[in-house]
């Protein structure tokens, strides 16, 4: 059962990734805002009711370090993030890094999930997994708005009148 439950959330996980890629993509073709960055930490913070159960619940000392290694996966994240403006408009422009490291990072979740599996239950592995997923997604996100909110404010000291 064990290997089962590992199985399909690889999969699902893989999946994500993947859907996350095409997300991406569509979202570099419309304006960037400050809610359509803000959002998605607020949507995937809904996932913490996982908690609830005492399946996924883990230690104090997990949650650091899970969060601790998710901040550091999104500085591969932030570096691939950048905003651009086009016609008065702000953009995130797409990174062909971005999905190299989106791949790669993937990569290393899946092994070290392998190599964690053996050693803690699934449901602690998965709840390791929200926190560092959440701790990259707040982070990443938190720096693209700073970037964005410098980029508004520089955009409109040049629209100025003098």
């Amino acid at each position: 059962m064990n290997t089962f439950l590992l199985i399909v959330s690889t999969f699902v996980g893989a999946v994500m990734a993947v859907v996350m890629i095409f997300v991406r993509k569509k979202a570099s073709e419309r304006p960037a805002s400050i809610k359509k960055i803000i959002l998605p930490p607020l949507f995937m913070s809904s996932g913490a009711l996982m908690f609830v159960f005492p399946m996924f619940r883990i230690s104090a000392s997990q949650v650091v370090e899970a969060f601790a290694v998710g901040v550091l996966f999104s500085v591969f994240l932030i570096f691939t993030s950048r905003f651009e403006v086009w016609e008065g408009r702000i953009y995130l422009t797409p990174s062909k890094l971005f999905i190299g490291v989106l791949m790669g990072l993937l990569a290393f979740r899946i092994v070290f999930k392998l190599i964690i599996g053996q050693v803690i239950s699934f449901g602690e592995t998965s709840g390791m997994f929200f926190v560092l997923a959440f701790g990259m997604i707040i982070s990443w996100r938190l720096a693209m708005l700073y970037k964005y909110i410098k980029l508004e404010k520089s955009m409109e000291t040049t629209k100025a009148p003098l």
